[in-house]
């Protein structure tokens, strides 16, 4: 029997990564960083945004946004340093530090979005 290999869960893990910043990132980007400003609508109270915030299913879709979004950064950086800068010979350290990181980035979201609201 062939060894199983993480490459499917990787590449997973990527696209629905990759789908998930396309869809939600700007769309919230816009509102708060263009529409809101700029009073082409009013912003909403920060007692309503908290209330918002503190519901067990927003922590949920921002928790997977920012742990797919994570995970993406992490596999589209492999790849640019073993394509683009040529450093195949260094794969466990890249793919510790590239993963790790996205590991490390998604225990704080958890602390985050769990303590910090």
């Amino acid at each position: 029997m062939s060894k199983r290999r993480a490459e499917p869960l990787v590449w997973l893990l990527f696209t629905s990564g990759g789908l998930a910043a396309a869809l939600l990132l700007p769309i919230l980007l816009v509102l708060f960083g263009v529409v809101f400003p700029a009073g082409w609508a009013s912003a909403p109270a920060q007692a309503h945004l908290l209330s918002v915030a503190r519901n067990p299913l927003t922590r949920i879709v921002l928790l997977g946004l920012f742990v797919l979004a994570l995970f993406h950064w992490a596999h589209r950086f492999r790849y640019t340093l073993y394509e683009g800068l040529q450093l195949k010979h260094l794969s466990k350290l890249i793919i510790v530090g590239c993963y790790g990181g996205a590991l490390v980035g998604s225990a704080f979201a958890v602390y985050l979005l769990l303590v910090g609201l």
